[in-house]
């Protein structure tokens, strides 16, 4: 079965459902790029454990509630791009926990960076910046519609993919 190239939301979103111009390689994460990641889920952890004595991130859905929590008080502000960044791992942890995704390096055109991959299709969730983008245009989130969102454009996508 041939897939296309298709972001279904972040910072590749304005081409998705488009082929990509250059191609693109998904490739697995190395140490530095899980370093780097932990180090995201890490400034989370400590904000939650400052702001309201929550003591481990878990990965799963039961972070949901503390991630929202963190949004809704405006723990991080619209300019403070990496830390909402830090909460897109965060929540791309939680997706990943409940949809068949997990996390890889995509390089394109625009760079590489950490995404979320559907099993081994060319269809990839850019949790990293999910939660930046929309905060930064000034909407309000809501991670449980967000998560159920997502969700359902993975369920649509591979209903039209099938072959």
């Amino acid at each position: 079965m041939k897939w296309p190239f298709t972001t279904l939301f972040g910072r590749r979103s304005a081409q998705a459902g488009c082929k990509s111009a250059e191609p693109t390689l998904f490739s697995e994460l190395a140490a530095g790029d899980i370093a780097g990641l932990d180090q995201q889920r890490s400034r989370v952890a400590a904000e939650l454990k400052r702001q309201y004595g929550v003591t481990s991130l878990t990965g799963n859905y039961s972070d949901l509630a503390n991630l929202q929590k963190l949004l809704d008080d405006d723990v991080f502000q619209r300019s403070q791009k990496y830390e909402l960044q830090c909460l897109g791992v965060a929540f791309g942890d939680v997706l990943q926990s409940q949809l068949p995704l997990h996390w890889v390096i995509i390089t394109d055109e625009y760079g590489s960076d950490p995404t979320l991959r559907l099993g081994e299709t060319s269809i990839n969730i850019n949790a990293l910046t999910m939660i930046s983008k929309r905060i930064e245009q000034g909407e309000q989130v809501d991670l449980h519609q967000l998560l159920q969102q997502t969700r359902t454009a993975i369920s649509r996508a591979r209903e039209e993919f099938k072959s």
